[in-house]
């Protein structure tokens, strides 16, 4: 059974990281495939050289180079850490060419964009194939388009068509692990049908990971990162908060997507459609705790197994007398939102208004351009910042009798105002708004109340 093991940004970010690593994949029995983020740090710099990019950036590629280099030096002989520097530069040159046709090409700037963020990828595949290789394992480094990761979507927020990525791998990528070979693949981005980059939105690669373990029918994946898998709370918050050892796909998709940062929100759909095993394993702890995610995790009787807070949201507020009597218009302010390609984290209804939890960064951007539209039925707009949305999550929990009192008595111990409430769209999580500056408090608290307690 194949095994797919993905190793994120902080994971290759170091000596003693790559270190690790090669150990990890060394003493890994399985057949295997590898999808590596890119070093900590280079997708960030790749973003600040669209927003100031020059035609002759000789510092900027130079670091990039010696990063690379430097960081594989210690694993390699000097013919070896040639021959990865001279295929570095051939990387580098290609991006190079890139940003310059950025710079000129100002029709297609979006699409150059996601070409540009996809080197990071790119040569950081290139570097952890290397050092494996002077390990005495037999790796390949492959690129997105190689593997035929086949992307759709926006540039920013592709998704992978996952059958086509299937039929690629059986020709592409399964005769390597067949023979006994491990390819090394780009995350974070795909190819699509025009063959150019299409990136997954950031922190992507856990996504990507999941489509390979689709695309291979693999039976495990494990994401290795800097943390123990997920925790019953940030620990930031909750310091006595500990790692969940078990959850369902469901629990981990809601944590992921409201507030824990452990995954890619979109990780666990590619991994569920196949009931792929999901492992949240720690680089600089592989023997440490860890969370397993499966599709059917042992019951329990707590209440909740976890609570994550989303900061920096806004709630827009759109009144209008025909909110319920118009069914198109909210239809249409709901495109307006997504169109502009923001994040919605929780909406709702009312006889005359629609009120819809945003990033805050966003929301002034929304609000004008809702201002605009339909100005015969739209009444006023308003926006409320500095909130905060809760996730609480566990087993089954809309089911339970008194849950949602039970939770809300505890925002209410905090002194928090509930702004908004989402339940109901999900059997697992109950999400609700509160004020930014009191939604720590209602973390620890709900924490202390349903988890800690019931801990001890």
């Amino acid at each position: 059974m194949i095994k797919v093991l993905k190793f994120g940004g902080t994971s290759v970010g170091s000596e003693s990281a790559l270190r690790n690593l090669a150990a990890i994949v060394k003493n890994e029995p399985s057949q295997k495939a590898l999808v590596v983020s890119a070093m900590s740090g280079v997708t960030n710099a790749l973003l600040a050289l669209t927003r100031d990019a020059t035609a002759s950036n000789d510092r900027f590629y130079g670091e990039l180079l010696q990063r690379h280099v430097l960081a594989a030096k210690p694993f390699m002989a000097s013919n070896q850490l040639d021959d990865l520097e001279m295929k570095l530069k051939l990387r580098i040159f290609g991006l190079r060419q890139t940003v310059d046709r950025y710079l000129s090409d100002h029709a297609d700037r979006e699409a150059l964009q996601d070409a540009i963020y996809s080197w990071g990828e790119r040569l950081s595949s290139l570097m952890v194939a290397s050092i494996l290789k002077a390990r005495g394992l037999d790796a390949v480094a492959m690129t997105s388009e190689e593997a035929g990761i086949a992307a759709v979507g926006s540039p920013g927020n592709g998704a992978a068509n996952l059958d086509l990525c299937e039929k690629n791998f059986l020709g592409n990528v399964l005769p390597l692990i067949e023979v006994g070979r491990i390819p090394v693949l780009t995350g974070y981005y795909g190819a699509d049908a025009s063959g150019r980059p299409l990136t997954f939105g950031r922190g992507g690669s856990d996504y990507s990971g999941s489509v390979v373990a689709y695309a291979l029918d693999a039976k495990t994946l494990e994401i290795w990162t800097d943390v123990d898998g997920f925790m019953t709370a940030d620990p930031r918050i909750v310091p006595t908060a500990r790692t969940i050892h078990e959850m369902n796909y469901g629990e981990a998709a809601e944590l992921a997507y409201f507030g824990a940062k452990v995954l890619h929100p979109r990780t666990i759909e590619p991994a569920r459609k196949r009931k792929i095993v999901v492992m949240v394993r720690n680089t600089f702890h592989p023997e440490g705790e860890s969370t397993k995610i499966h599709e059917l995790r042992t019951p329990g009787n707590e209440l909740l197994r976890s609570v994550a807070v989303k900061s920096d949201l806004s709630i827009l507020k759109v009144y209008s007398s025909e909110i319920v009597y118009n069914p198109s218009l909210v239809t249409k302010l709901l495109e307006s939102v997504s169109g502009d390609g923001v994040t919605t984290y929780a909406i709702s209804t009312s006889l005359s208004t629609l009120a819809i939890a945003l990033p805050s960064g966003a929301t002034q951007r929304i609000c004008d351009k809702i201002s605009k539209m339909e100005m015969g039925l739209i009444e006023k707009v308003k926006i409320k910042d500095k909130v905060s949305l809760i996730c609480t999550v566990g087993d089954d929990l809309i089911n339970r009798m008194g849950a949602a009192a039970m939770i809300f008595d505890a925002a209410m111990e905090a002194k928090a105002n509930i702004e908004m409430i989402s339940e109901g769209a999900s059997d697992v999580a109950l999400n609700f708004v509160v004020p930014s500056e009191q939604a720590n408090d209602v973390v620890m608290r709900i924490h202390e109340r349903f988890i800690a307690s019931r801990e001890g």
